[in-house]
């Protein structure tokens, strides 16, 4: 992030007292991410609220908001603090980083369009999904996650069709590392019943998304391959369950997803 936020951890380390060990520093690092989500979490916050938020003492949460503001990361107005847009600056970066992504927005926007669905694009990332990219057609339904939303694999049609694209030792590490928790009562959260779903989906080479995430939400997520048919993303179509027929989803939706997504793969190759 930068000298000036380095200096000003290492500075918030001598601060709060602590030993000048490596491994105090690098838990410095993390206590200021975990600040960093906080102030997400908590659209913008004061040292008191912060403090009461992650269990820390006035004076810390003050020290790691300073530095932060410092190194222009948060900014500061009046008593309140919130993350600056140098953040859009490094997502910005990682997220052009990727071919698949230079590849995949046009015919997302050209998708969106013809479908007049909400269309997304996302890849795995350490074993969530990671939303890369939305376009909202002009009868979607507008929907609040954001662009670089992690979301659980196994609930949305994006997850499931990344999932199924990885062997099931991966598969199982996932589900160790972060679970099978409930989003609605639709939610998968047996660990048999998913390996079943992900096997449908392996056969079928599309996902769906069953108001597992959302109630009256249904979704199609069709993954994006690379020469060796390892997943390198997916791309889905979301909308109300009375738009997302399982007629409308086999007579249309798939085989205009299926056109986009073997454009996508051809162009991937150009960057």
């Amino acid at each position: 992030m930068g000298n000036y936020f380095m200096t000003g951890l290492v500075g918030c380390i001598m601060a709060q007292d602590t030993e000048k060990s490596s491994k105090n520093r690098i838990q410095a690092v993390v206590n200021a991410f975990n600040i960093v989500e906080s102030l997400e979490e908590l659209d913008g916050t004061t040292v008191s609220e912060l403090a009461e938020h992650r269990q820390i003492p006035n004076s810390t949460a003050h020290v790691y908001l300073k530095t932060l503001s410092e190194s222009g990361y948060v900014i500061q107005n009046g008593d309140t603090y919130r993350l600056s847009l140098r953040f859009l600056k490094h997502g910005g970066y990682a997220r052009h980083q990727l071919n698949c992504y230079q590849a995949a927005k046009s015919q997302i926007d050209k998708l969106s369009n013809e479908t007049g669905e909400v269309v997304d694009m996302g890849v795995e990332e350490n074993g969530k999904r990671v939303l890369l990219y939305k376009s909202e057609g002009p009868e979607g339904v507008t929907q609040k996650p954001t662009t670089g939303e992690y979301t659980h694999m196994h609930m949305t049609a994006l997850g499931k069709a990344l999932l199924a694209c990885q062997p099931d030792e991966r598969v199982e590490e996932i589900i160790d590392t972060h679970g099978l928790p409930p989003a609605t009562e639709h939610t998968i959260t047996d660990r048999d019943a998913l390996f079943e779903e992900l096997e449908t989906v392996r056969q079928q080479n599309f996902s769906i998304e069953d108001q597992e995430r959302r109630d009256g939400i249904r979704a199609i997520g069709v993954p994006i391959r690379d020469d060796h048919n390892r997943a390198i993303g997916a791309i889905s179509i979301s909308g109300p369950m009375s738009k997302l027929t399982n007629e409308r989803i086999t007579e249309e939706l798939l085989g205009q997803m299926r056109d986009a997504v073997n454009i996508i793969e051809i162009q991937t190759k150009n960057y």
